[in-house]
């Protein structure tokens, strides 16, 4: 993928749990969308939360990174939902092999502006989210999507 002039790079390094981690970098396309790419090892084969928590506070590990992030004040839903946190990512889907590889496009998560992402932290969660459809009291909170096994801080990388 080519980067246009101008646009904005970030990086984040997760590390977690059990030996889990990875390298994420997200770019700010022209559209204002968001590619997040990398990939993440040591998980659990299946599906994993994979969100944008609100705080990039990692004092006490990633349960200190604060709830998702929520800037618009809704419910938890789906990236496709109207009605959606705008840190609800979804899915990824670790291999047999426990690794990950991340390639989500997202409008939700800038790197620029009012509700930039930079400086919150990115999580992956031990459980599959259940996109806020599952019945459970946390799904329209969390998407029940159990622990947090592994996180990083976004920050701003070098546009050379």
């Amino acid at each position: 993928m080519e980067s246009g002039k101008g646009s904005v790079k970030a990086v984040a390094l997760i590390i977690g749990d059990n030996n889990i981690k990875g390298s994420l970098q997200f770019l700010q396309q022209s559209n204002g969308s968001t590619h997040v790419s990398g990939r993440i090892t040591g998980l659990s084969p299946g599906l994993h939360g994979f969100h944008i928590h609100a705080l990039g506070d990692t004092t006490n590990g990633c349960n200190s990174t604060g709830p998702h992030f929520n800037p618009l004040k809704k419910d938890h839903g789906a990236p496709t939902d109207d009605e959606r946190h705008a840190g609800d990512l979804g899915n990824i889907v670790a291999g047999p092999d426990g690794v990950a590889e991340v390639s989500i496009r997202d409008a939700h998560i800038p790197l620029s502006g009012v509700h930039s992402i930079l400086g919150r932290a990115v999580v992956v969660h031990a459980d599959p989210d259940d996109l806020g459809r599952g019945g459970h009291e946390l799904s329209k909170t969390t998407g029940n999507a159990g622990a947090r096994v592994g996180c990083g801080i976004i920050g701003l990388q070098s546009s050379v």
